[in-house]
C-alpha cells in the first residue's frame, strides 16, 4: 500500500507506534471510529483532503520515515505539503540554477520531453483504434508531423506552439473513443466545466503531487521549469516531468473510466460553477490510479520490467544527472 488516501471529512489521522490510525465519523456522526490501521513502513506517501485532520505526532513521525504528506483543498487541486528535508544538495542545485538559465540545455531537455509526450499522444490513439478497428491516418500523420516540426525547432516558443497544436489535434480525436452519455468539447480547468475534465484534472494533480515529491527526494529544486516557464505559485519543473506521462496514465485511465462504466453521475457533483469528483468518484479514480501505476510491465524503453511508478522516480534521477550530461535525459515512451 504505497498510497494512503484521507478522503473522508472529518477524518483523522493518528499516531499508535508505529502505526498510523484512521478515524472516521459513525453513521451518527457523533462518534468517530477507527476503520483502518496501516504501519509506517507499507507507505511511501499520504494524500489528505480538506476536511480530514492529521495530528502532529503522525506528522513527525511521517516526515522522520520521509513520507512526504500532499494536502488537497476541496476543489481537488494541490495546496500544498510536507517534504522530509534535504540540506544536503545545495551545489546540485545551485548548477540547476546554472543549467535552467542556459538556453541549449532548456530547449534540449523541453524538446526530449515533448517528443516523448507526442510519442505516446499517438501511441495512445493507435492503440484505441486497433482495440475498435478504427482508421486514423490523417490524426496519426498530424501527430507525427508535429513531432518532426519539433525536432527542428530552434526555440522554446516555437517548440510550444507545436506542442499545443498537437495536444489540440490530439484531444478531438481521443474524445470520440468516448461513450456518448459523457460528452468532451475541450479541455478545461479552474473549473472542469464537465465529467471527463474532472477525471483528467484529478489524475493529473495527483501525478503532479508525486513528482513534486520526488524531484524533492533527489535534492533538486521543483520551481525551476523549463518547457513551462518558471513562475511563482507552481512546481514548473513537475509540469514538465508528467508530461510524458499524461497520455499514458491520465488520459488512457481515465477514458477507461468511463467505456468500462467504473463512472457514472454518482461519482460527480457540482460545485461554484464546476464539476466534481464527488468522494465516491474519488475513490473509485485513486484506486485505479493506484493499481495502473504499480502494474508490472515489460517496457522497451528500459529495457526490463518495470512500472510506472519506477519510470516516474527514474525520470526525476534522470533529470539530475542531465545537469552535468544532458544526453543522459531520455523521458519515458510506452511501447
Amino acid at each position: 500500500m504505497p498510497t494512503a488516501c484521507i478522503l473522508t471529512k472529518g477524518a483523522q489521522v493518528r499516531l499508535k507506534s508505529e502505526r498510523l490510525e484512521i478515524w472516521v465519523p459513525s453513521e451518527d456522526s457523533k462518534h468517530l471510529t477507527c476503520a483502518r490501521t496501516i504501519p509506517l513502513h507499507d507507505l511511501e506517501r499520504i494524500i489528505v483532503k480538506e476536511g480530514s485532520q492529521i495530528s502532529s505526532e503522525a506528522l513527525c513521525s511521517l516526515l522522520r520515515a520521509d513520507i512526504p504528506i500532499s494536502l488537497l483543498g476541496w476543489n481537488d487541486r494541490f495546496v500544498g505539503g510536507f517534504i522530509p528535508p534535504t540540506n544536503h544538495h545545495g551545489m546540485w542545485r545551485l548548477r540547476q540554477y546554472e543549467q535552467t538559465l542556459t538556453p541549449t540545455f532548456a530547449l534540449h531537455i523541453a524538446k526530449r520531453i515533448v517528443l516523448a509526450k507526442l510519442a505516446n499522444q499517438r501511441r495512445v490513439l493507435q492503440r484505441l483504434a486497433a482495440n475498435r478497428s478504427q482508421q486514423l491516418p490523417d490524426d496519426l500523420g498530424f501527430l507525427q508531423s508535429m513531432r518532426d516540426h519539433a525536432v527542428r525547432c530552434s526555440n522554446l516558443d516555437e517548440l510550444r506552439g507545436y506542442e499545443g497544436a498537437a495536444a489540440a489535434r490530439y484531444f478531438q480525436t481521443w474524445a470520440t473513443f468516448l461513450p456518448a452519455d459523457f460528452p468532451f468539447e475541450r479541455r478545461s480547468t479552474r473549473p472542469p466545466h464537465n465529467a471527463v475534465n474532472a477525471c483528467i484534472s484529478f489524475g493529473a494533480t495527483l501525478l503532479y503531487n508525486e513528482t513534486v515529491a520526488a524531484i524533492h527526494a533527489h535534492g533538486l529544486d521543483p520551481a525551476l521549469g523549463l518547457l513551462h516557464a518558471t513562475a511563482d505559485g507552481r512546481w514548473s519543473l513537475a509540469l514538465d516531468l508528467i508530461e510524458p506521462f499524461r497520455p499514458v496514465l491520465v488520459e488512457a485511465l481515465s477514458l477507461d473510466l468511463f467505456t468500462h462504466k467504473m463512472m457514472d453521475t454518482s461519482c460527480f457533483e457540482p460545485h461554484e460553477g464546476g464539476i466534481y469528483l464527488s468522494e465516491r468518484g474519488r475513490r473509485v479514480f485513486i484506486l485505479q490510479y493506484e493499481r495502473r501505476m504499480d502494474r508490472q510491465f515489460m517496457s522497451e524503453h528500459a529495457g526490463h520490467r518495470t512500472t510506472l511508478r519506477d519510470q516516474l522516480s527514474d525520470l526525476a534521477s534522470q533529470f539530475k544527472a542531465a545537469i552535468e550530461q544532458p544526453d543522459n535525459f531520455l523521458p519515458f515512451e510506452m511501447n
